[in-house]
C-alpha cells in the first residue's frame, strides 16, 4: 500500500505538483492537499490510485551504470544495463574469466560491456569484481521496488551450484566452494572466491554461494556463475506489487 510519505517524495523527486497528481489520480488539487497534510486518511482505494504512478516511474528509469577504474595495476572499463537482453562483450585478457562473466550476463539477462587489462590475474579479477559490484549498486540506486532477495540452483552435468543474494545494503559473503584443484585453464580457482567476496563487498549485498556436487572444476565454476546470474536477475526485478516502495521494514537499505 502506498504511504503518504511516498506521495510526498513523488513531488520532491519527480516534480509532481498537486495539480499534476490530481490529473493522474482524478482527485481535485484541494483533495490531494488534504491527503498530504493528513486531513484525509490514505485508504486502500486512494492508495490504489496513487500506486499506478510508481510502475511508470520504474519503467522509465534507466538502470544502467558506467564504471571506469584505472590504477597502477589495472585498467577497467565496464558498462552495465540491468534491464538488458543478455548481450555481452567481454574481454578481460583471461579466457576463463571471459567465459564465466558471459554466463552471468547471458543467464542474468544483463547487457555487459567489459574490457580489462592488468599486470596479473589476481589484480584483474579483483578489480573487475569491484567494478561490477559498484555498477550494480549505482544502477539500482535506492533499490525502490526491487524484489531484493532471490536464489538460484543450477546444474551442469556432474556439478550443482546454489547462489542466494540479498541487496540489503550490507556487505557479507558466505562461500562453500569445493574445487578439486587450483588451476582451471590457467585461471586459479581460488580467484573465484576472491572475486565473489570483492563483488559482494563493493555491491553492498549479502551473497551465499555453494557448490553442492561435482567432480569437474570447469563444470562447478560454470554452474556457479550461471546461478549467480539467475539470482541477480531475480533479485533486481521490479515488483509492481510494492509500487516503488523500499523492500524493507526499516524504510532504508
Amino acid at each position: 500500500m502506498v504511504q503518504v510519505e511516498q506521495v510526498r517524495e513523488l513531488k520532491v523527486k519527480y516534480g509532481y505538483t498537486d495539480s499534476k497528481l490530481g490529473q493522474e489520480t482524478g482527485y481535485s488539487r484541494q483533495y490531494i492537499n488534504q491527503i498530504l497534510n493528513g486531513s484525509v486518511a490514505m485508504t486502500p482505494a486512494i492508495s490504489a490510485r496513487f500506486s499506478s504512478l510508481f510502475p511508470r516511474i520504474n519503467e522509465g528509469k534507466n538502470r544502467t551504470a558506467e564504471v571506469r577504474r584505472k590504477t597502477r595495476e589495472t585498467d577497467i572499463s565496464l558498462d552495465l544495463n540491468i534491464d538488458g537482453t543478455g548481450q555481452w562483450e567481454v574481454n578481460t585478457s583471461i579466457k576463463m574469466l571471459d567465459h564465466l562473466l558471459s554466463q552471468v550476463a547471458q543467464h542474468g539477462r544483463f547487457d555487459l560491456k567489459l574490457s580489462a587489462t592488468g599486470d596479473d590475474e589476481h589484480h584483474i579479477a579483483e578489480d573487475i569484481a569491484i567494478c561490477l559490484g559498484k555498477a550494480f549498486s549505482m544502477a539500482l540506486g535506492e533499490k525502490r521496488g526491487i524484489v531484493r532477495m532471490a536464489d538460484s540452483s543450477v546444474p551442469m552435468d556432474d556439478a550443482l551450484a546454489n547462489v542466494v543474494v540479498d541487496f540489503s545494503g550490507r556487505s557479507y559473503s558466505v562461500l562453500a566452494l569445493s574445487f578439486a584443484g587450483n588451476d582451471m585453464a590457467g585461471f586459479g580457482t581460488d580467484l573465484i572466491r576472491h572475486f565473489l567476496e570483492s563483488f559482494a563487498s563493493e555491491g553492498r549485498l549479502n551473497l551465499h554461494a555453494r557448490i553442492l556436487h561435482g567432480t569437474n572444476d570447469h563444470h562447478k565454476a560454470e554452474a556457479l556463475f550461471k546461478a549467480l546470474g539467475r539470482a541477480l536477475d531475480a533479485a533486481t526485478r521490479i515488483d509492481e506489487r510494492i509500487s516503488g516502495a523500499l523492500p524493507s521494514t526499516k524504510g532504508a537499505l
